[in-house]
């Protein structure tokens, strides 16, 4: 049997824009078709969101940085949004499984395109989608305030923290959805994809901060600062939270620190799913 043959790449950059776009369009219009991960991806960190917060509430101890009279579920409300965004970069990229079981992913590797194109696109299509989202729940949470299903939010928001939170969601959603990627890629079955969401993903949001504040010592303390998504839930608080008096404490990294340590690892995790792309997979071949 003969070997397949490397097509000859077109790289120009007209050719790769029009391969991300297409790809990045072709996984909003698959969303948009299946309406059920609207609600897996919203409707569960939503649940969490209303019950661990009214469970929580009276226990909850607001850490020394957190402003004067801050609630648990207004604590636990930047970890939701991260949620959300984790859920959508796995719902996005579990799809790189079946578009390879389905052919689709072998007609795309013989396509004369970067691999970086194909990359990009999926990211960039997933990233969108999380952001949707992520804005939807973040509409939601002051209606519900409203109705009474949860205490009034007291995010201080203005144009230059609209546009700085933005700005900030649409990083971490790429990061986590390019580290999706790099999971997703090498799997052969769903089954596997999601051993690895029970085993790595949660724990690594559980152990962001989003849940509970980060001890002052102990082991614990350790692995979440060396979490990198702990230093995406604390961003995002910090932005959400930016009209209100919050104190200043080495368990919560500055904006600065936290967007620097979301790049980096966006970065890292969107190079090595660019190199694992390239490399020859036999799998990729029937």
């Amino acid at each position: 049997m003969n070997e397949p043959t490397t097509p000859q790449v077109n790289s120009h950059p007209a050719a790769t824009f029009l391969a991300i776009r297409a790809l990045a369009a072709r996984e909003l219009v698959r969303f948009f078709r299946q309406r059920t991960r609207i609600v897996g991806a919203l409707g569960q960190p939503l649940i969490f969101w209303i019950l661990f917060g009214a469970g929580l509430h009276g226990s909850f101890q607001a850490p020394e940085w957190a402003p004067a009279g801050m609630t648990y579920q207004e604590y636990f409300f930047p970890g939701v949004v991260v949620l959300i965004i984790l859920f959508t970069a796995i719902f996005s990229t579990i799809s790189l499984i079946e578009d390879r079981r389905e052919g689709f992913l072998q007609g795309v590797l013989v396509a004369p395109v970067p691999r970086v194109s194909i990359v990009m696109g999926k990211l960039v299509g997933g990233t969108i989608l999380a952001v949707i989202q992520a804005v939807l729940f973040l509409a939601i949470g002051p209606l519900l305030s409203l109705i009474g299903l949860a205490p009034a939010m007291q995010i201080g928001w203005t144009i230059g923290t609209i546009l700085a939170a933005g700005g900030f969601l649409i990083l971490v959603a790429f990061s986590l959805t390019a580290l999706g990627y790099l999971i997703a890629w090498p799997m052969e079955s769903t089954q596997g994809f999601h051993a690895i969401m029970s085993v790595f993903l949660m724990p690594m949001w559980l152990l962001s901060g989003a849940f509970f504040p980060v001890p002052e010592t102990g082991w614990l303390a350790w692995v979440m600062r060396v979490n990198p998504l702990t230093y995406g839930v604390a961003g995002l608080r910090q932005l959400m939270y930016a009209g209100m008096e919050m104190g200043e404490s080495p368990r919560i990294p500055g904006v600065g620190m936290c967007a620097l340590v979301m790049l980096v690892f966006g970065a890292v995790c969107t190079g090595i799913a660019v190199w694992m792309t390239g490399r020859r997979k036999s799998a990729d071949q029937r």
